[in-house]
């Protein structure tokens, strides 16, 4: 049996490419769209394909018409967790590919989903590569207690700092205490050109033109450093291969994962 999926953000950056590779596949069956500009029109046809019997809707409610086994949202900050917690008081599990939820957001799904028995699967960031660069930095957060990370993207991109470095920062935490020379507090002239500190680590979020997503994490020693970087080109493409088998994972999976690195590299965990 296939898995049946609504994709919300149908029409945007990452939503359009994945749906394209959703109604091709034979694995996934898509049964729903998402896309308030575009309500009432044939998903296929909104995205120049042929027809394939999804009309698009602008609320979850109307998008889950038909049995759906998963949610996957790519839409924005101010509305994912709302719609998460629908989706999962509906019995519907999720993947959430929207960056821009907080610690404490994740907390109240975290709760909704231990209620419902269902899985959620959410990433900052679903490309493989940027998955390994995560996992590489908590390696060497183990033996270097010293850094910073330095966040990229492009100009109008709302939230900051980004899901990626949020998630990574996060877990950063639980791997080891970040040490600072000097306390933020103590900083003389404006302790905000530290950067914003997110579990103990210090990030910094730069928006500008040209940008597409990235980031550094910056681990110091006296004398050496190392960095390790990300940087995404300009397709989405990198992100749905690692949606694709969240799609996939979330099926088995009870509670709330965040990270695609928690699969990749679950045997090293």
């Amino acid at each position: 049996m296939t898995i049946k999926v609504c994709v919300a953000g149908a029409t945007g950056w990452v939503g359009q490419i994945l749906v394209r590779e959703i109604v091709k596949s034979s694995e996934f069956t898509l049964t729903g769209a998402i896309a308030r500009g575009s309500a009432g029109v044939d998903i296929g046809t909104v995205l120049g394909l042929e027809p394939v019997g999804v009309i698009v809707s602008e609320t979850l409610s109307g998008a889950l018409s038909k049995p759906t086994d998963v949610v996957v949202d790519y839409t924005s900050p101010g509305s994912v967790k709302e719609r998460t917690l629908e989706a999962l008081s509906r019995g519907v599990r999720v993947v959430i590919g929207t960056s821009g939820l907080t610690a404490s957001d994740y907390q109240e799904i975290d709760e909704m989903v231990r209620r419902s028995g269902l899985g959620v699967i959410a990433a900052g960031n679903f490309s493989i590569t940027a998955a390994l660069a995560k996992h590489f930095a908590l390696i060497a957060a183990k033996h270097l207690h010293s850094w910073e990370i330095i966040d990229y993207a492009h100009a109008d991109k709302p939230d900051a700092p980004s899901g990626t470095t949020r998630e990574l920062a996060e877990e950063l935490a639980s791997i080891s205490q970040n040490r600072l020379e000097v306390p933020i507090a103590q900083t003389h002239g404006d302790p905000q050109a530290r950067g914003a500190t997110i579990g103990g680590t210090q990030v910094h979020s730069v928006r500008l033109p040209s940008y597409v997503i990235g980031f550094e994490a910056i681990f110091g020693l006296p004398d050496e450093r190392l960095t390790i970087r990300h940087d995404s080109g300009s397709s989405a493409m990198p992100y749905v291969g690692g949606t694709l088998m969240a799609l996939q994972k979330v099926m088995t999976t009870r509670g709330l994962v965040r990270g695609l690195d928690r699969f990749l590299f679950s045997d090293q965990a």
